[in-house]
């Protein structure tokens, strides 16, 4: 029953000959066999390409592009995949041994649902520390907890995705923070989530994350308000909520994090306007 449908999973690498062996070495272990792994080389300059051809898997897809960001490359990846259903893992987290057979279970179990989460371990650099665990906490049509940036449903790309002829999967290529969560919002009106609570991500905490870019994860946000505020299924409640939820986010991160009072005062001003 469970071996018939093929499962995508899209792997992204930039400059990742560190730590992408072990991302790869544990699709390779999975207890679930009938898996595409599609890795979208982008334009890596260390040693990532001879790193990925150590694995010599017929169901390893190597797809190679010039340098131009997470997005692009996830993109190439879902415009090649194959799979019945797909998700996507980092070049530098690794996956517990069932966490495809375990995501595709709440799936036979549920057949009307299109997404389906798990818990993650966060740990930190050498993957020998836990920082904390995150177990999802909603069930049902999570579009408008993704629009207030619920942690009950979102922790980051982490969700396994029934692939629908009807839905357009595609990555805003000009943002590199909140691309994640945007996708999610884009392809999750009237449709239905739910999770499994055994682990299905080793999540590791990774010094250069582009959470520690600040201006980035700023400019991230701005465009994430920009396109819910554009949605025609969206309202006016949910937007005042996001505003205030990116401010309390981006100005707890200025004044605590960069110890940049000015900065956290002056976002106030900038979403007043927007």
């Amino acid at each position: 029953m469970y071996s018939k449908h093929l499962i995508s999973i899209i792997m992204p690498a930039y400059n990742s000959e560190k730590y992408i062996g072990d991302s790869i070495r544990s699709v390779l272990n999975q207890s679930y066999h009938n898996w595409e792994l599609l890795i979208i080389n982008d334009g890596s300059t260390d040693g990532t390409k001879n790193e990925i051809f150590n694995y010599t898997d017929d169901r390893i897809i190597y797809l190679e592009q010039i340098h131009q960001g997470v997005s692009s490359a996830r993109n190439t990846g879902l415009s090649h995949m194959t799979g019945d259903f797909f998700c996507f893992l980092d070049s530098d987290d690794i996956l517990p041994n069932g966490s495809l057979m375990s995501r595709l279970k709440v799936f036979y179990k549920n057949p009307n649902i299109s997404f389906v989460d798990g818990k993650v371990i966060h740990k930190n650099i050498f993957m020998n520390i836990t920082i904390h665990e995150y177990t999802p906490k909603f069930i049902g049509y999570p579009f408008h907890e993704l629009i207030k940036i619920s942690n009950k449903c979102f922790f980051g790309n982490t969700w396994m995705i029934k692939r629908e002829k009807c839905c357009n999967y595609f990555f805003n290529e000009n943002m590199t923070h909140a691309e994640d969560i945007c996708f999610y919002i884009s392809i999750s009106e009237n449709r239905e989530y739910n999770y499994t609570t055994d682990v299905v991500l080793y999540y590791r905490d990774s010094t250069d994350s582009a959470m520690t870019d600040f201006s980035g994860l700023e400019e991230g946000y701005k465009s994430l308000f920009l396109f819910v505020k554009n949605l025609k299924s969206t309202n006016y409640i949910n937007i005042i909520y996001l505003k205030y939820r990116i401010i309390r986010i981006m100005f707890l991160s200025y004044l605590f994090d960069k110890n940049d009072p000015l900065k956290a005062f002056g976002l106030i001003i900038k979403y007043l306007f927007l």
